[in-house]
């Protein structure tokens, strides 16, 4: 049994132990639980009864928050939200599974949070280290909970760990190298305010020590904290930035060839290639891994050529300046798709930006798309109103001349279950 295992083996054994939220995260953890002596409940809002609960206690339903003071352990997953909804002495029975790889994991730890551009950067850095010949592991928030491959962690395996604010909110540890791209306005249907928002992504740094490092936007840079800072930034100098067409790390420089789209991912190659530097990766080997990364789905991907025009899936888009920035990766880009889930951001520079573009056609989806259609320029834009994606796609198809982007800005849900599901039915009625 390796270290990790025998420390979640004496965290949990003999102890209560609630299992919050039954999704992906929630089954890995009763996986994980059922090699331990220990007492297991589940809670959910909907019933979770089925083969792999079978002898488990299981609370369901509108009251599955209710007596959560009786256990001792509470595994949230990274999808409940809590609110204000919970007594102090409860909170402090709330772990996770990135939680405990923080706390006992002796691993070195990579973990990479940011309203925007977490997933690719994870991805990258991970790239560039197993093609230079190290030993690593990609979970967390890309789509792998971050207990699940513990059995694979041997003692020099280096761990990136995609964080989401959901998965930093309870956490008592910080990653080895901490990587915080950005902050903007998100997920504030999860979270009071912008404010609480802003304390989880923090957390990423708040328990490092003077050997750890923070490699952080120059904007959002702390003052007075132990750990190394290594400033980022797109727009003016910093440790690692962009130069035109150029990255620059600590003074060295950088032309590289890339496959992917967009100036904004120059900052997040800089920043993966000073972590594969600082792990001991040299530049002949990071070079042509970078240029050989080819990026991820529904981010400024291509979905076909229709009758010459280009169809372009950016549904991860979920705020303003992402949409923003996909625009800015493509300037041929004569039709845009926006809207989605209304969670109350502040649409006003994307609103502006639109309105100073050239972009002919503005096509608006419901909820978030609906309600800035009056802030639009009628007079220089095209704007239709959709009543849904294959609405929008359709008429996207009778106007587009060269190049449809969908770049939401806005969440999925309420339509989709998320921005996958989203991106796959805009690649299906591209292709129809």
């Amino acid at each position: 049994m390796n270290v990790l295992k025998t420390k979640l083996n004496e965290f949990f054994k003999g102890k209560n132990v609630l299992i919050l939220g039954f999704g992906r995260e929630g089954r890995s953890t009763l996986s994980l639980l059922k090699n331990i002596d220990c007492n297991i409940t589940i809670a959910d809002k909907n019933d979770v009864s089925c083969e792999e609960t079978r002898g488990i206690p299981i609370i369901s339903g509108e009251n599955y928050l209710a007596g959560l003071d009786k256990y001792d352990i509470i595994m949230k997953a990274p999808g409940i939200a809590l609110f204000n909804d919970v007594s102090d002495a409860v909170k402090a029975k709330i772990t996770s599974q990135t939680d405990l790889l923080l706390r006992f994991c002796e691993n070195t730890i990579v973990g990479i949070t940011g309203t925007k551009g977490k997933s690719t950067t994870s991805s990258l850095t991970y790239h560039i280290l197993k093609a230079c010949g190290k030993k690593a592991e990609l979970i967390g928030n890309i789509g792998v909970p971050p207990l699940e491959r513990i059995n694979e962690f041997e003692e020099d395996t280096i761990i990136v760990c995609e964080m989401s604010c959901h998965q930093l909110e309870y956490v008592q540890a910080s990653p080895d190298i901490a990587v915080y791209l950005n902050i903007f306005e998100e997920h504030l249907d999860h979270y009071v305010d912008f404010a609480a928002y802003r304390t989880c992504k923090e957390n990423i740094y708040k328990y490092q020590t003077a050997e750890d490092t923070l490699i952080i936007n120059k904007s959002i840079a702390p003052s007075g904290i132990a750990a190394d800072i290594i400033t980022a930034s797109l727009d003016e100098k910093a440790d690692i930035c962009v130069d035109g067409s150029t990255v620059v790390i600590l003074g060295e420089r950088f032309d590289v060839s890339t496959q992917l789209l967009g100036r904004h991912n120059l900052y997040n190659i800089g920043i993966a290639m000073f972590i594969a530097k600082k792990l001991g990766c040299k530049n002949e080997d990071i070079i042509p891994a970078v240029a050989d990364f080819r990026g991820l789905k529904h981010r400024l991907e291509c979905v076909g050529v229709v009758n010459g025009v280009s169809y372009i899936n950016d549904s991860i888009s979920t705020c303003p300046s992402t949409a923003i920035a996909a625009v800015r990766a493509f300037p041929a880009v004569d039709t845009i798709i926006v809207g989605g889930m209304d969670r109350g951001i502040d649409y006003t520079e994307l609103v502006d930006f639109l309105n100073d573009s050239d972009i002919e056609n503005v096509i608006l989806l419901p909820d978030s798309g609906h309600k800035i259609a009056p802030r639009l320029d009628h007079a220089k834009h095209s704007i239709y109103t959709a009543a849904d994606l294959a609405d929008a796609v359709g008429h996207a198809k009778k106007v587009t001349k060269k190049l449809c982007l969908l770049s939401p800005a806005a969440a999925s849900y309420g339509f989709y279950k998320n921005f996958e599901e989203r991106g796959e039915h805009f690649r299906k009625l591209v292709k129809t």
